[in-house]
């Protein structure tokens, strides 16, 4: 048995320092990159690794206080919008039940908010951008009367690449402007600031 592990370990020893590794394959472990990139990476996979849920990873979250109505938070969210240069492009009702159990969704609506300067640079540096567009914000209610705002955490859409495809200074600052924005806007509404 002894024989065995000490076969095992110079076999993995051998792998290790020939340079034949899951990088030289193709794949890329995050501890390869760097800085933002690692990190984003690192948190998005403790929030996986937590609550097993790669949704709730790539999402922020923010509890609706209980003396605000439906309205106040939409009304809210549409005023910010125009302090942080964004625009609200539309909103949708996706369902409302009736009866629903505790832990059920019962209501559903999204506020949609995009700046259209940055979303064509965005497009222009990557089409698939577009897949993000516009940004939501996406309000909750459970039948028990909890409610949330949920929009997409844009960490990943920043720090997520490599240098293969490096976003140009201009427009990462226009990206962070944005990614504050859709941060702000939720939180605010959410808290009645």
């Amino acid at each position: 048995m002894q024989r065995l592990s000490l076969g095992v370990s110079a076999v993995l020893m051998a792998v290790l320092f020939s340079g034949c590794s899951y990088m030289n394959m193709g794949k890329v472990f995050v501890w390869d990159f760097s800085g933002e990139t690692r990190t984003a990476y690192a948190n998005m996979m403790g929030v996986i690794g937590e609550t097993g849920d790669p949704a709730q990873a790539m999402m922020l979250e923010f509890k609706v206080a209980d003396d605000l109505s439906e309205e106040d938070v939409f009304d809210a969210m549409k005023e910010y919008a125009d302090q942080y240069n964004m625009r609200f492009v539309g909103e949708k009702n996706m369902f409302r039940i009736e009866d629903g159990k505790p832990n059920q969704v019962v209501h559903a609506r999204i506020a949609e908010f995009c700046s259209l300067s940055v979303a064509k640079k965005m497009l222009d540096h990557s089409r698939y951008y577009g897949g993000f567009m516009p940004c939501r914000v996406l309000y909750v209610e459970y039948g028990d009367g909890r409610r949330y705002l949920i929009t997409m955490d844009m960490t990943l859409a920043l720090y997520g690449g490599t240098d293969k495809k490096p976003i140009n200074s201009d427009l990462f600052a226009d990206m962070l402007n944005v990614k504050k924005a859709m941060e702000e806007i939720p939180r605010m509404a959410a808290s009645g600031e």
